[in-house]
Order: C-alpha cells, then structure tokens, then sequence
C-alpha cells in the first residue's frame, strides 16, 4: 500500500505546483503472476477515500488491518489496463518480526524496515478463483522527500535460505558512491549484517533497465523469468547461490533517471489510473 505513492505521475505532477497533502495520493498495489492469472492493479484515490487507524488502513475498498498475530488484507481492485477484478483475502502470519530501521543513503531523509523477514501467507480470492498457501515476507520504506530525488538507482532482493533470509540491496545515491547491504534474518526475528557477495551482472529488461544482484562467484545467479517489465522497473525471479547453497530469489531492479523523464510520466497512467470517487 502506497501513503504519498512514490510512483504516482499525479503526485509529481502536484509536486510541481507545490506542496500537495501525500493522503491525496495512496493506492493499494497488488500483482498476480501465473500462466492464465496476471493481473495488476494500482488504482489512486484522495484523501476523502482513505481511513486510518492505529491498526488499520483502507483506501478505497481495499484495507489491511493488523490483529496482533496476523494481517488481515481485504482486496477488491479493478485491473489496468486490461479491467479485470482482483477480489478477496489474504493472510500472512510473521513467524519473525523485526523492529530495526535502516538508514538508506547519508542524508537521513530514507529508510527501510523488513517487519516481517520471514512469514506465512494464506490466500483465498474469489476473482480470479484461487487458493494457495505459501511463504511471504513484508517490508516498508520511508521517506522525506521523493525518491527519485535521493538516488539514480537500486538493486534488491530477498532469498530463504535454510533456517534464515537473506536481503541484498545495492543503491546509487546521488552525489555520493554507491552502497550496498547485506543482511541475515533468522526465524527468531534475530538479525546481522553480514559480507555483501560479489556483484554479479544480469541481462537488462527488455526496456532497458540495468539488472545486477550479488551471489557466490562459484554458482553465480542468472533471472529464471521477469515478472514486471516496464520503463522504469524490472521485477524477476531469479536462480542464485548464497553461502554455498543454490536459492531462488525475487529481485526488482528500478531506475529513478528513467522513472522522472517526462515520457516515462505519461505513459504511468495506462497501469496506474486515479479514481474520481
């Protein structure tokens, strides 16, 4: 879910005009991937169709509610650009909780949390019609100022290893060298930051956008599918080795040059349409 959507073309542009209220621009983003089920759906809504609460969020007539044990997702989106449904519930159980933020950059003006490292998700949709269970991971980022204004570019991505998750991020800031964070995640929520592996280049997407992550050089890693293909954004599954052990990862790769062109701005809203009600 997306509180000031840091890729919203609206929020930009309002961004040029001055200094807009972020609730006028949320929206609950959720993807589905399978050979007859992918769907997307990333729709904005203002101020006056979002609630929040301590314990809970709606937008729209999505929500996520956290019960104390568990968060509880309620989902009911029109697809773009082709309009399918995205409706039902889903579920996810942390079995580690993390409360450690970390500082993205030398600025302090970004950060990120994986609150729940390692986790379980139930899913039950009635449109489309499927039901899975299946391993899961949460995590958010934080910022004072628009993402694009901090950094040129990242690499991330999360891989379960036996007994532990490891994270890798790489980003570009601007004005400053690159940086990268490795970080070990236990079942327990214990957490250490551990010797980043070399970097290791992948194949751009097909629009270009520059793929890289870190893996052992002895078995490398090389993407199994993408997933997400845009003008600015990649997201892909990859096979790697970490630590000696062969792993499956989920990756995103994300270019904040391309994603600030003005030509990359009009075409954001084919896949992220704003609601007038």
């Amino acid at each position: 879910m997306f509180v000031g959507s840091v890729f919203s073309p609206y929020y930009a542009w309002a961004r040029r005009r001055g200094r807009p209220n972020p609730l006028d621009h949320c929206a609950f983003n959720l993807a589905l991937y399978g050979s007859k089920t992918d769907r997307w759906a990333m729709t904005e809504r203002g101020a006056a169709k979002v609630t929040r609460e301590s314990d809970y969020l709606a937008i729209g007539p999505s929500s996520i509610r956290w019960t104390g044990s568990a968060l509880e997702i309620a989902v009911d989106e029109i697809c773009a650009p082709l309009p399918r449904r995205i409706r039902g519930k889903i579920r996810l159980v942390p079995t580690a909780l993390c409360d450690h933020h970390f500082a993205l950059g030398t600025t302090g003006r970004h950060a990120w949390c994986p609150f729940a490292p390692c986790a379980e998700i139930e899913v039950d949709l009635s449109e489309p019609a499927q039901r899975w269970r299946g391993e899961a991971y949460l995590d958010a980022n934080f910022g004072a100022e628009p993402l694009e204004d901090g950094f040129e570019s990242w690499n991330w991505s999360r891989a379960a290893l036996p007994g532990r998750t490891v994270v890798l991020y790489d980003y570009q800031e601007r004005n400053a060298p690159a940086r990268s964070l490795a970080l070990e995640f236990d079942p327990r929520g214990g957490v250490r930051e551990v010797p980043p592996p070399p970097s290791t280049a992948l194949e751009s997407t097909a629009w270009g956008v520059a793929r890289s992550t870190r893996a052992d050089p002895q078995g490398g890693a090389r993407i199994r599918t993408t997933l997400e293909d845009g003008p600015f954004y990649g997201r892909s599954l990859l096979d790697t080795h970490l630590d000696g052990a062969p792993a499956a990862a989920f990756h995103e790769s994300i270019s904040l040059d391309r994603f600030r062109s003005r030509w990359v701005q009009c075409l954001l809203p084919f896949r992220m349409p704003r609601s007038p009600w």
